[in-house]
């Protein structure tokens, strides 16, 4: 398992996101976001003081965003799963105050690629926090050496797909409803989604 130092908040906090060419604080990836509303947040590695929070999320999660079995619905099933992956992969949340509103990350996989997965609480939809998780969780499994990332989605969760695919995950496999998408380090984007926020292109900022 890969550790990741967590970002120094009160730094990132203080920076000028827009303006922002890099400190000690925040590779592989700013951990400063503002969402489309406004309002800004953290993106940080998951530590223990985030379980509860975490935890607390996906407790409420609603059930028709539930996907292939995942997250799982009880809380003792939610903690195991979570036990899991802190244990087998790297994991980030986006972090508005105490609260937890959305958890991403890549561990195993098939193929040599780790497998990647994205969760946003249902409050928290249509901010960008899906789409700004899973720039971090490229930039840390880029910044791991690994080759890509892949990930599995029902076929019919077009919001999903269309982020994915502007991200430049392509599908590789189909199973019934089911897609496999891979995301292929080689493109531009595992080195874009690193830059400092002052460096970015507008499409990946």
């Amino acid at each position: 398992m890969r550790t990741v130092m967590a970002a120094d908040t009160t730094a990132a906090c203080a920076w000028n996101h827009g303006e922002c060419e890099g400190t000690p604080f925040c590779p592989p990836r700013c951990p400063r976001f503002v969402d489309k509303h406004g309002h800004p947040l953290l993106v940080v590695p998951l530590t223990d003081e985030h379980v509860e929070p975490l935890v607390e999320m996906y407790t409420d999660y609603a059930p028709e965003h539930r996907s292939m079995g995942l997250p799982p619905i009880r809380e003792s099933e939610i903690r195991r799963w979570l036990d899991r992956l802190r244990e087998n992969g790297t994991n980030v949340v986006a972090v508005d105050g105490d609260r937890v509103l959305g958890h991403a990350g890549f561990a195993g996989g098939a193929n040599g690629l780790p497998e990647f997965l994205v969760y946003v609480h249902q409050d928290a939809h249509g901010r960008g926090i899906g789409t700004e998780l899973t720039k971090h969780a490229i930039a840390y499994a880029a910044d791991s050496e690994h080759d890509g990332l892949c990930l599995h989605v029902v076929d019919d969760n077009e919001a999903a797909i269309a982020v994915y695919r502007r991200l430049g995950f392509e599908v590789t496999k189909r199973e019934g409803n089911e897609l496999r998408m891979e995301l292929d380090f080689g493109q531009e984007v595992a080195e874009e989604v690193r830059l400092a926020p002052a460096e970015r292109s507008p499409a990946l900022a």
